[in-house]
């Protein structure tokens, strides 16, 4: 049965635990077996909660993913007194817990969903590998030998492991991208503004929420669920006419395509078999009836755009470890962060606060003059992960 489960994406299962092929008690015990079957291989889940998920089973809203397992990445979706550590050994010694729950967690509450466990991310969610010194790393289930990318490594790995349909992801540079593409699922980074970042995180940055999983009518239905705004929120993407779900399978009509197979960093090459795989992806697009055309939004070529964002990365570093020498009490020292996030942190102090305001405006011109690409009539943009 365990198997048989595995293969149920998070909308089919949801289907099965409404039609009483199976109870939400059932669905969540097969996931905790196939956590514990895998996890001692792959070190995707850093934190159990499972008493409390089974404790749960008995009030869960009739929402629709009532049943569901969920795992949340020990990141930005904070669930109130449970360990919120992002990564970093300070905080996994202190024993810090989130003192609430972020919006996005009560949206999964709400649609039945239920939360057994948190994680593994790298510290801060700032690498796209995920080996924290704080929790070791994560391997890929496809291959123990390999990584399965980050900053949603554990996530990605929990569910291309099989041991639950989809997990929470976030992504600001890559983040759910990058594990979904070394782990074979489906990874979308939805517009900023479309899902709620508080109350911890505000709207206007890079990073946004949702998860991985393996069908695109997972990710849209999901989506559908998850998309609550509430007072405060500081960008608030316009709502689509139709819910995501419905637009699944829908033919697209004749889109136009741009893309992009070769690298807009200098002194970076791309691998040929991925370039290979966008030229043939883009050949194959033309093939079903699309328009298609090597354009790309200008500011992507322009690397004076690109970096302009350093300074304001090494900025929000720094006071991400600013507030955990804060909330720990005393100065962090190398047993408490890694090198490489002191390092850039670091960094911040080489650029006066005028050079963080400037990279900000300079980041928004850049979102401004790409958005125009869309705007004068793209569909889609191609391009390498």
């Amino acid at each position: 049965m365990d198997a048989e489960l595995a293969r149920l994406d998070a909308v089919g299962l949801a289907e099965a635990i409404r039609t009483g092929q199976l109870s939400p008690a059932e669905s969540l015990e097969s996931s905790i077996r196939r956590m514990e079957a895998v996890d001692g291989h792959i070190n995707a889940v850093i934190h159990r909660h499972l008493d409390e998920a089974r404790a749960s089973i008995d009030s869960l809203p009739n929402g629709p993913f009532r049943g569901v397992p969920m795992l949340m990445k020990d990141l930005w979706a904070c669930e109130a007194g449970r360990p919120h550590h992002q990564g970093v050994q300070a905080l996994k010694d202190h024993g810090a817990v989130a003192d609430r729950d972020s919006h996005l967690v009560e949206a999964y509450r709400d649609a039945g969903f239920v939360s057994f466990g948190r994680t593994n991310t790298p510290e801060l969610g700032a690498g796209a590998t995920t080996e924290p010194l704080a929790y070791g790393p994560t391997r890929n289930p496809w291959d123990l030998a390999r990584g399965p990318g980050g900053s949603s490594g554990g996530a990605a790995a929990a569910v291309a492991a099989g041991v639950l349909p989809a997990a929470n992801a976030s992504d600001g540079g890559g983040s759910i991208r990058i594990p979904a593409a070394m782990c074979g699922l489906v990874g979308l980074k939805p517009s900023r503004g479309r899902i709620s970042m508080g109350p911890h995180m505000d709207e206007w940055g890079n990073s946004v929420q949702h998860v991985v999983c393996h069908t695109v009518r997972d990710s849209a239905a999901i989506l559908d669920a998850t998309i609550v705004h509430v007072p405060g929120d500081g960008v608030i993407a316009p709502r689509q006419d139709e819910p995501y779900a419905e637009l699944v399978g829908r033919d697209p009509g004749r889109l136009r395509i741009g893309f992009l197979d070769h690298a807009i960093r200098t002194n970076t090459e791309i691998d040929p078999d991925v370039a290979d795989a966008v030229r043939a992806t883009a050949a194959r697009l033309e093939a079903l009836g699309h328009h298609v055309e090597p354009s790309v939004p200008a500011p992507l070529l322009d690397e004076s755009h690109i970096t302009a964002w350093g300074p304001a990365f090494a900025a929000g570093t720094a006071a991400s470890v600013a507030a955990i020498a804060a909330k720990i009490g005393r100065e962090l020292d190398d047993d408490d962060i890694e090198r490489w996030t002191m390092f850039i942190a670091e960094r911040a102090s080489a650029s006066p606060p005028a050079g963080v305001i400037s990279a900000q405006k300079a980041m928004t011109t850049f979102r401004r003059d790409t958005a125009t690409w869309w705007a004068n009539g793209f569909d889609m943009l191609l391009t390498p992960t």
